[in-house]
């Protein structure tokens, strides 16, 4: 019994309720202990867990709700409606927070009034202009081409077939009437020569003819003798037979017929003993040491063949090249011959013909060929009308066959015009209207677009990945992202780009400075650097700007500085000549 009363106090003094003997003040932190110090610990570290939790997942709510509180509210309506802060390099980054930087070069943003225009308006004829950082022209794969004169061909294709030449086409018939005694060439498509004997008839007519001529002779009548002759000639006697009649004064019953020209025989129309009257067809013979292609040239291409119906007239032929199914890698070479006056109402076409030599007969009648025919682009009236504007040397190359060109895959075809991405400083590009003349072929084979009028010989313009650079004006760049590698020229670049791939500053320079006057370019040269920010090559940040400080030229590398120029102009002139004096003893 009393072992029990002596431990209930132990045992409650663990419990939910304080010691009997604690009163006052005691008791009080006992409780404190037991609810803070003691039992709680735990749950105390896991809420400061999530106390810090929170502060740092929502640290930027925190101290805008603190830059509200904290700022007045006159000065914040004024901030945020009047100013913003933008890259001097890169116009296109504006930002409403100062203490960014610029995601393309990571130079610190300048501010600027609302509305103020900080780089000048796009030039006449170019629609869009877009930067890109060197890690993205390098991931896209972007390359540049520059614009020069080119060797240019208008190249027309066309189907057609192989015919004969009707100029080497003969018929031979029969000049008497009477009976085929003998048929030499008596097999269709047998190779004869000129004067080869075909054929030998028996005429009675003949015989009279003859029997008058060996008469006459015999009796020496020289008249009649030559009205005999002249008869058997128009009769088909040769020359070599009338001799030999009158040599020998025996008549000859057979008429000879003999071969006019070396060929073939295309067709026989006779058998031996066969009775045939006088004009009656014997043989088709037709000559194929040349031939004839006629091709179907369509209506898209009249504007390039020649006005006048004969293509041989005038100084400078078409040439023509005719490939073959029989023989693919043998082309045939040849020229324009003829143009057909009238157009084939169902093909829409005309026909266009060419004489074409055929060595060793490979070209037959009646096969099909691919006919290209070259067009000189002095022939092509876009372009001589273009260059006719200048007189200097666009007309000279024309004469030369060069023209002022891009690639094909430089073009970019919105339906209403056509744009190329010029290269205007490294990164930066701009959409210029051009326009273009029909496609034409440059001597390796690669198709290009004559220059009308939009783009000067010595610019660059991007020729793979245009489409990406194109995107970029239109899209945003999240969107214009799934791009990279759309290019024209279809080929992923395989070697490894980061982000921090790094620009060209030198190559960028240059570009920048060469659109300085040749005064202007030899000044900011020996000047190198800004005299406003010190660190700042001339060039670096786009093409420099000329500021009139106290009447003297002084170049400054953007917009921003040229106003901090001309304010402390006594500093600007004696630290652009400790510039110009460096340069000079470097050089």
């Amino acid at each position: 019994m009393s072992e029990s009363k002596l431990e209930s106090p132990l045992l409650d003094e663990g419990g939910l309720r304080a010691p009997p003997h604690l009163k006052g003040w005691r008791k009080a932190w006992w409780w404190f202990d037991f609810i803070i110090l003691v039992k709680l610990a735990r749950l105390r570290f896991v809420a400061v867990l999530v106390a810090i939790g929170a502060g740092i997942t929502q640290w930027d709510t925190l101290v805008a709700h603190y830059e509200r509180w904290t700022r007045p509210m006159g000065e914040a309506a004024h901030v945020a409606g009047d100013s913003e802060w933008f890259c001097p390099m890169h116009p296109s980054v504006v930002r409403d927070n100062g203490k960014e930087k610029c995601p393309v070069c990571f130079m610190p943003l300048s501010k600027r009034k609302k509305g103020e225009a900080s780089d000048s308006a796009l030039p006449a004829g170019v629609v869009s202009r877009v930067q890109l950082s060197p890690y993205r022209v390098v991931l896209a794969g972007i390359n540049t081409w520059l614009v020069d004169y080119v060797p240019l061909t208008k190249q027309i294709a066309a189907i057609g077939y192989v015919d004969f030449n009707e100029r080497g086409f003969k018929n031979v018939s029969a000049r008497v009437k009477g009976r085929i005694d003998s048929l030499l060439a008596a097999e269709t498509g047998k190779l004869v020569k000129e004067g080869d004997e075909l054929a030998s008839i028996y005429s009675p007519e003949l015989n009279v003819s003859v029997q008058t001529l060996v008469d006459a002779n015999k009796r020496n009548n020289a008249d009649l003798v030559k009205s005999s002759r002249h008869r058997l000639q128009l009769l088909g006697i040769s020359d070599d037979q009338i001799e030999h009649i009158l040599k020998t004064g025996e008549a000859n019953t057979h008429l000879r017929i003999r071969s006019p020209i070396a060929g073939h025989i295309v067709k026989k129309y006779v058998r031996e003993g066969q009775y045939v009257e006088e004009g009656m067809p014997l043989y088709d013979i037709a000559d194929l040491e040349t031939v004839w292609i006629q091709a179907q040239v369509y209506e898209d291409d009249f504007r390039f063949l020649p006005a006048e119906q004969h293509g041989d007239v005038g100084s400078e032929r078409l040439s023509v090249t005719a490939i073959t199914r029989a023989f693919p890698d043998e082309p045939f070479h040849g020229f324009l011959s003829f143009i057909y006056p009238h157009v084939d109402q169902e093909t829409r076409t005309v026909t266009v013909r060419f004489e074409i030599a055929n060595p060793d007969h490979k070209l037959r009648p009646g096969t099909t060929a691919e006919v290209l025919i070259d067009v000189p682009p002095a022939r092509v009236a876009a372009i001589t009308r273009a260059a006719l504007k200048d007189e200097g040397e666009k007309s000279k190359r024309l004469q030369q066959g060069e023209v002022l060109a891009v690639p094909e895959g430089s073009v970019i075809d919105t339906g209403r015009q056509k744009i190329v991405y010029r290269q205007a400083l490294p990164g930066e590009f701009e959409g210029v209207l051009v326009q273009l003349g029909p496609r034409m072929l440059g001597s390796d084979g690669v198709t290009f677009y004559p220059v009308l009028s939009g783009l000067e010989p010595g610019e660059r313009i991007v020729t793979s990945g245009s489409f990406l650079v194109d995107a970029e004006t239109r899209l945003n760049p999240a969107a214009g992202s799934i791009y990279i590698g759309g290019s024209s020229g279809g080929a992923t670049p395989s070697k490894t780009v980061r982000p921090s791939t790094p620009e060209d500053t030198d190559a960028k320079i240059d570009l920048a400075l060469a659109k300085l006057s040749p005064e202007d370019r030899k000044l900011a040269r020996s000047q190198t650097f800004c005299p406003v920010l010190a660190d700042s090559r001339l060039g670096s940040m786009g093409v420099p700007i000329k500021v009139m400080v106290k009447n003297q030229p002084v170049f400054v590398c953007c917009t921003g500085c040229s106003k901090n120029a001309a304010k402390n102009s006594d500093a600007t002139l004696k630290r652009v000549a400790e510039l110009r004096a460096k340069g000079s003893k470097a050089k």
